[in-house]
Formats: structure tokens, sequence, C-alpha cells
């Protein structure tokens, strides 16, 4: 909650911010350069927006699509187009559909990073206003670039293995798609790691931030490491998998630290559960707020002027969920 918290004050911050300087009339699409929007005398229109985000295909994912949904009824003035796409290419296809459409701002999560770049230049040459979450590009050509603290996640879940295991163990570790987050965890960890030279990384294996895949390639790393101690999966759809091959191969007393604060793990945690001692939080609501920037920054014009003044980099922190503090991040109803 102290995370969401954060986030809606930064919202606050940010709509106040641009209620100052956006206070002139509604904004008229132009050609070219790096905004479409002049103020123009006429009367207000309604916004264009375009969000395009992964399928739903697991537990953070789904989330990250109710929270679009969420996010579309808290602000109904705005003509909405969303689309999700199951790999790097459907989501090309909608993001160039979405420019065809004459969209005035997009919000993207990418599917991957450096197939989703050369499109989102596009964007940006197109002179609409981008705001890219979480999953970064490899230039740096959005607008605005929303992401939570992968480094600390990192970070955090190293220090907390090493820290368990004494300084002394094997483990298994788990990583996702190619991605901008993938790769900031996982140079995180490792770097964390170093501090405890005594923990030996015995596989890395890509789970693709999916349960069915993690239980397939944690299966062969057992089966290739008879002593583990602990695996660390860097989201907890495929820590979930993880468990489920444990189970399947009959292997006790390994623990699993994962991460993104899914409630069934987080209840685990908060119960005391030995196989999850730990996760790390990574809230989906991230993709809202980039919802409700595109809309406060576009709002009565003059985005160039608010540009200068707005943050091109915003970081969400996460925390380390333990026993002692899971009671604060579980929340029941939750979809994820």
């Amino acid at each position: 909650m102290k995370t969401v918290g954060r986030i809606v004050t930064c919202v606050l911050l940010w709509v106040a911010l641009v209620a100052v300087v956006g206070c002139g009339s509604a904004p008229a699409p132009v050609a070219g350069g790096a905004s479409r929007f002049v103020d123009s005398g006429s009367a207000p229109k309604k916004l264009r927006i375009g969000v395009s985000i992964p399928a739903a295909d697991h537990g953070w994912t789904a989330g990250v699509v109710w929270w679009v949904e969420e996010a579309k009824k808290s602000i109904p003035d705005v003509e909405w187009t969303v689309a999700t796409a199951d790999k790097p290419e459907k989501q090309i296809a909608d993001v160039e559909t979405m420019l065809a459409k004459g969209v005035d701002a997009i919000v993207l999560l990418a599917t991957e990073s450096a197939p989703l770049t050369p499109v989102a230049k596009k964007v940006k040459e197109a002179g609409v206003y981008l705001v890219n979450v979480d999953r970064g590009l490899l230039e740096p050509v959005a607008d605005v670039f929303l992401e939570g603290d992968n480094v600390a996640f990192g970070r955090k879940a190293g220090e907390f293995i090493g820290q368990k295991l004494n300084g002394q163990g094997r483990i298994l570790v788990l990583e996702g798609v190619p991605s901008t987050v993938n790769t900031d965890r996982n140079a995180a960890f490792r770097e964390a790691l170093k501090a405890y030279p005594g923990v030996q990384i015995l596989d890395s294996q890509a789970g693709k931030w999916d349960r069915k895949t993690s239980l397939e390639v944690t299966q062969t790393m057992l089966v290739k490491h008879a002593q583990v101690d602990a695996i660390w999966a860097a989201d907890d759809d495929m820590a979930l998998g993880a468990e489920q091959a444990l189970k399947e191969a009959g292997r006790t007393g390994v623990w699993i630290v994962g991460g993104g604060g899914m409630k069934d793990v987080v209840k685990r945690v908060m119960d005391g559960d030995a196989t999850f001692p730990a996760t790390v939080t990574y809230p989906p609501s991230m993709v809202a707020t980039g919802m409700f920037l595109a809309t406060s920054a576009l709002r009565d014009g003059n985005v160039k002027e608010k540009s200068a003044f707005l943050p091109r980099h915003m970081l969400i922190d996460v925390e380390l969920v333990t026993p002692e503090n899971a009671g604060r991040h579980y929340f029941p109803n939750s979809v994820y």
C-alpha cells in the first residue's frame, strides 16, 4: 500500500502541475515536430489515447489488463483504444494501427524491449505523445518512462538469499523475457551476490514470466543438479512453476524467492510458509499511472511548456516482503 500511495502522490503532483500550466484552450493537431498540440481557441476535443500492452498470459500481466480497465472507468472523457499482444509482431501492428487512427498519445508496455523500439521511434517522429511503462526501450524516445525499480528488485532478492543462506549455498535462477526489466533485475541480483562468494549459481534459464515454461525449465535444471538449496524466480508466476517442479521431483528443503507481489504468494509469506520466505513487490497498477499521466499532459494543450519541467523518468519503489510486513501487502480482493 505504501508503494501505491507514492504513485498516487506522484500523479496528484503531476496533475496539479499540468493544471497550472495547461489552463489555455483545447489542443489541435499540427504536422510533425515534438508535439501535435497547440492552443487553437477551438471547442474542447475529446482526447484519443491508445494503450498497447502484453496479453494476460500470466498473473502480473492479468493485473495490468485489470488496471487498464479500472483507469478507463476513472477517465471516461477520453476515447480509449486498448490492444493486447502475445508477441512483439502483433504489438508492433497494434501500435501502427493506432498511429493510422490518429491517436493523440500512446501508453506502451512492451512485450519485449528491442523489437518495439523502432515502432516507438515512429510514434515519436509522428509527434504522438508516448508514455513507456515498465519494460524500457533501447533508446530514450518516450516523453515519459515510468518503471518499477528493477535494480532494487534484484538487489533486495540477492541480499535476502545471501543472508538466509549464511553466505553458503547452491541456487538456481529463473529469468524473464528479453527486456530492460529482466536485464536490470538479473544484473543487480548477481552484483548483490558478489558479497556472498560462497553462494553459487548452478544454472540460470528463461522462464519467460510463465508458470508452465518455468515448470519445464526447472525440471530440466533439477535433473542436472542433485543439490540445490534455493531458487530465485524473478516473478511470482515463475516461482509457482518452480514449486510445482520441486513437488513433482520429490525435492524437499528447497525454498524460493519470487517477485511481483502476487496475492497468493504474499499470503504464503504472511503465513510463514517455509517454501516462500520472501517476495518483492512490483505493482501492475503502474500502467494506470501511465494512463493518468498521458491524459494530464495532453489536456488543455501546452504540451511543450509542460514537458520543460515534468520528469522524463519516474521510478516506483519496490519492497522486500517478509512475514513481518506481508500483512501490509496482502489484498485478498485484488485480481493479482
